[in-house]
């Protein structure tokens, strides 16, 4: 009989996994929209409900202003980079060829061999990727706009009345296990606002600075390449590798080398600078995870949950080592409830803050 049971809530765990994602990204807009709503709130003296009025209004007001600002020309540049694609990759193809002529060590590998299809392969792979995941969302259009609402409108009742939600959740926690619990939520709570907004800050710089110098360096499609990079802020370490990369590719050619090392040189500088000073500078308060187990959080989400899975993987190994610093170390090992946060770390010499503040 509990074999059955296990089983049996096994297979519904599997069968929600989806709408449990949804709910995953209605608490991150949640903790954005609670965040512009308590800076209103200490700024200004405004109330709950209309601070998180003006910040929903706000941010759509933005995105929409953005929207109308940006989309067009972006989509021209699109529209130009794919139709340009069949002449840059020959003209990729063509530039391997003749490095294979001058340097041996090229010679007898399949990049220089123009028969081996190495170029196309790759962009056929890639291709492969984003029709199937992207096409799927396309399909069910319907239901693609009915999650969307779903999850905005869960966002703002999360963030109207987030104490009421949590007491809640704390209540399903037997009494004696509730102040722990309570603790595990308070830093769960710190560390997601301090992931949402580090990571809106990082893609806003990603992308202005990337555009800047693009452009600067008479780069083609610079718009295009500018947003896509603020995006891919969102994929750690392999979004940064790719919008470095992708760049560099249109500009490759006889005579273009500095131009390519400039290109190159231009997306690391940005990554490193604003990964690693820039974000930390004006944040507060910063996530702190280990690089190789953010690699490979990204990895194993990416291939559990498919595109999602790649957006959501940080937070999620972030609340993971979360509950492993409390019931492990705090609990298990019995290293004590006064310990900070387990993944904020201060910036700017300020201390982040103990489990028993608001976030």
């Amino acid at each position: 009989m509990a074999l059955f049971i296990g089983a049996l809530a096994v297979w519904l765990a599997v069968r929600v996994v989806p709408v449990l994602l949804l709910v995953f990204l209605a608490i991150l807009i949640a903790v954005f929209l609670s965040a512009v709503t308590d800076l209103l709130g200490r700024r200004f003296g405004i109330g709950r409900g209309l601070g998180l009025t003006l910040a929903t209004i706000g941010t759509t007001g933005a995105i929409a202003g953005l929207g109308a600002l940006f989309i067009p020309p972006v989509v021209a540049q699109t529209r130009a980079l794919i139709t340009g694609l069949p002449q840059t990759l020959a003209s990729l193809q063509a530039t391997f060829e003749r490095l294979g002529q001058e340097y041996p060590v090229l010679r007898d590998s399949a990049l220089a061999d123009p028969q081996s299809g190495l170029i196309n392969g790759v962009l056929a792979d890639v291709t492969e990727y984003l029709r199937g995941a992207i096409v799927p969302y396309l399909r069910v259009g319907g239901r693609l706009l009915l999650d969307s609402a779903a999850v905005l409108v869960m966002g703002i009742y999360f963030a109207h009345r987030p104490l009421m939600y949590r007491d809640g959740l704390l209540a399903l926690v037997s009494p004696r296990q509730r102040a722990l619990a309570g603790r595990i939520v308070v830093d769960m709570a710190a560390t997601l606002r301090a992931w949402v907004t580090g990571q809106i800050l990082a893609m806003v710089l990603f992308a202005a600075f990337t555009a800047l110098g693009l452009w600067a360096l008479g780069v083609p499609y610079w718009l295009a390449f500018g947003l896509f990079a603020g995006l891919a802020a969102l994929v750690p370490f392999f979004g940064s590798i790719v919008s470095t990369v992708l760049p560099a590719l249109f500009v490759i050619g006889p005579g273009n080398g500095l131009q390519v090392a400039a290109v190159l040189a231009l997306g690391i500088v940005i990554h490193l600078l604003g990964s690693n000073l820039i974000v930390p500078w004006i944040m507060a308060r910063t996530v702190a995870i280990p690089p190789a187990l953010t690699i490979a959080s990204v990895l194993a989400m990416g291939t559990l949950l498919g595109p999602i899975g790649l957006i959501v993987a940080v937070p999620i190994v972030a609340l993971i080592l979360v509950l492993v610093r409390h019931l492990l170390h705090g609990e298990l090992y019995g290293e004590g409830p006064t310990f900070q946060p387990a993944l904020l770390r201060a910036s700017r010499g300020r201390q982040p803050p103990t489990l028993t503040s608001a976030p």
